[in-house]
This record gives C-alpha cells, sequence and structure tokens, in this order.
C-alpha cells in the first residue's frame, strides 16, 4: 500500500490513474479539497476498490498521524501544495500554511512513523517529494537547463516556499535518516488540470468568447512536460530511486507561452471552429505582465534518463492535441470546477 497527499489535485489524480492502470497494489489519497482538488477527476478510475479517499489537512498532525499509524504505508509521496504563482503573490500566507508548515507536520508524522518500522520495512520504506524546477528560479535565453546542482534561486512566494520545503526533506533525509528523495519537475500539462494555470485557462476562455491573457510580449519560455510522462517518472523514481537523491523531470519541449497559446487556437480552429469561422488567436489580449516573472525555465533530464532509464515519451505537438481533445469531450468536468470562487479569481487576476 502507498499513500500520497494531494490525490484529487492534478498531478496527483492523474498518478492515481497511472497507478491503478499498472498495479494491483491499493492506494489511500489524502486531500483537504481546496479550490482546486476535485473528486470528479477520480470518478472513471479502473479499480475503484484499490483507492481509498480520505478527506484530511496536513497541518493537522493528529489526524495524518492516525491515518498513517492506521494504513501502514510502504511509501509516501507528498503531492499536496499551493502551487499557483499568481495566488501566491497575492496570498502568500497559504502558500508558508501548506508547503512549508504542512511538509514539516508530514515529516515529523512520517518520522515517528518510520522509527516504529522493522528493519525489512524501513528497508522498503520512501518519502517523495514532489517538488517543482521554479526554485531555481530564471535562466537567460543562452544559459544551459537546470541540473540538479543548480543553486537555488527562488523568485515568487510560492517558489519560495517550495525552496524551503525542499530543504526541509532533505534535512530528514539527512539529520534523522529518514529515506526521502526529492524531484523537480518543469511545467505539467495534461487532463484534469483547474483552469486557472496557462493552458486549460486559454482552452475555456476560447470557447467561451473570452479574452485570452498573454502577460507582458508572451516571449517568457518554460518547458513543458505532460502530467502522464511526469507521473512515470515518479513510479520509477519510486521502484529505483537512490535514496537522498534528487531527480529534474522534465518535457525537453521548451516553448514561449505566445507560442502555446498560438498552437492551442490553431488545433481548437481544427477541432471546433468558431461560429464566424475567424482564429481564437484573435481573442489573444496581451495584459499588463506578471511581478517577478522569470524569463525561462528548462530542465536537463541527463539524470534520470541515465540511472532510471525515464524519458519522456510525448512531444509538446502529440501532448497538447490529445490536452485540447480531451478538454473538448469533458466539458462537464470542466463546468463543474468553475466555481464562484474561481469566477473571482479571473475577475481580480485578469
Amino acid at each position: 500500500m502507498i499513500l500520497i497527499t494531494g490525490g484529487a489535485g492534478f498531478i496527483g489524480s492523474n498518478f492515481i490513474h497511472t497507478w491503478l492502470e499498472q498495479f494491483d497494489e491499493s492506494i489511500i489519497n489524502i486531500d483537504s479539497l481546496t479550490y482546486a482538488g476535485n473528486l470528479h477527476s477520480l470518478e472513471i478510475l479502473n479499480k475503484k476498490e484499490l483507492h481509498k479517499f480520505i478527506l484530511a489537512d496536513i497541518n493537522h498532525f493528529e489526524q495524518i498521524s492516525q491515518i498513517i499509524n492506521t494504513y501502514k504505508p510502504r511509501a509516501i509521496i507528498h503531492f499536496a501544495a499551493e502551487s499557483h504563482v499568481d495566488r501566491s503573490i497575492h496570498n502568500p500566507q497559504n502558500f508558508i500554511n501548506t508547503n512549508i508548515i504542512g511538509t514539516f507536520n508530514l515529516l515529523e508524522v512520517s518520522k515517528q512513523y518510520y522509527n516504529n518500522l522493522d528493519e525489512k520495512q524501513k528497508d522498503n520504506f520512501r518519502f517523495i517529494h514532489i517538488s517543482t524546477d521554479e526554485v531555481y528560479g530564471s535562466l537567460s535565453l543562452n544559459e544551459p537547463p537546470f541540473t540538479e546542482q543548480t543553486p537555488y534561486a527562488p523568485n515568487s512566494p510560492y517558489s519560495a516556499s517550495k525552496a524551503a520545503s525542499d530543504h526541509l526533506v532533505r534535512s530528514y533525509y539527512h539529520t534523522y535518516g529518514l529515506p526521502c528523495i526529492i524531484t523537480h519537475c518543469s511545467n505539467n500539462y495534461g487532463c484534469y488540470q483547474f483552469p486557472e494555470k496557462l493552458i486549460p485557462l486559454v482552452i475555456f476562455n476560447a470557447l467561451n468568447n473570452k479574452n485570452i491573457p498573454i502577460y507582458g510580449d508572451g516571449l517568457n519560455i518554460r518547458d513543458w512536460l505532460h502530467v502522464e510522462d511526469h507521473c512515470q517518472a515518479i513510479i520509477n523514481i519510486l521502484a529505483q530511486g537512490k535514496i537522498g537523491e534528487v531527480y529534474n523531470i522534465g518535457g525537453c519541449n521548451e516553448k514561449t507561452n505566445l507560442e502555446v497559446v498560438n498552437t492551442i487556437c490553431n488545433i481548437l480552429d481544427k477541432l471546433q471552429p468558431r461560429a464566424d469561422k475567424k482564429s481564437y488567436a484573435e481573442q489573444i489580449n496581451f495584459i499588463k505582465d506578471r511581478l517577478g516573472h522569470d524569463k525561462r525555465y528548462a530542465i536537463d533530464n541527463n539524470k534520470i534518463q541515465n540511472e532510471l532509464n525515464w524519458a519522456p515519451q510525448y512531444n509538446f505537438e502529440s501532448g497538447i492535441y490529445k490536452t485540447v481533445d480531451w478538454y473538448l469531450n469533458n466539458q462537464e468536468w470542466v463546468n463543474n470546477v468553475i466555481s464562484g470562487e474561481y469566477q473571482n479569481w479571473l475577475n481580480i487576476q485578469y
């Protein structure tokens, strides 16, 4: 049995789908169901009997301790996090509470649990912490991609909170011997992503005849990783990753935000043309740039490819087409997550 936090979120829910497609091992999913947590993402699970959802908050020490000691997982994969940069700029407190204090609580519970395991169980136990490439800061256009040795230089409250959580995880490995592994991923995309993030936001606004917002000149560059590739990388890390190590996971797909938006518009023009036959690209609206906007992220995948035999299976063209097609065919899911709170956020932000 494994336990994951944040399993009703975007990456966590995709991980559950991927896990149960490959294994008959049960999975405990704890999530506090904040605005981005959505159990609709798990409705069509195969092997539903192997998935158990528990409403719980990683900031509640006793509750989390009881769950872990009751179910006795052989591994904990920590997805739960506040993850939207824009929200961290407007309200950093939530990011401090969840990403730092919540991670600390989970580490403390895990340490106590681990210390009570027998030697064989200790040998098999893993704590995998899912982090972000944003902890490394921003690259110029000509700099080489981030490696696992790149110094930390977080530039937003979000990335600073994730950097702090990384340091806590590292300290629990070196100080207490908790068998931890840290991963840093690039920008994820795919199905079940909350529509505040760029790709689902573009699709939603395009289909609803709204402006498609692009920060600044649209030339900020991100390395795009399909979420299914990310989930497979985590599975490989759980099976083969070395304790105490860091693994960077990237999609090898560097694109400017403007390229991403235009690609989505071109796909929508073919799959669901506007009634007036004009391109969705006419809805693009350049807006004031984000505060402290990082110029470029890029990840060097050599370590995980060489050590764990993992490489992304999607290029951006195949991945983004599959993603747009999924959103077009799952409008009920989209409508279920477009809450009043989300609409209020859009009004504030855009």
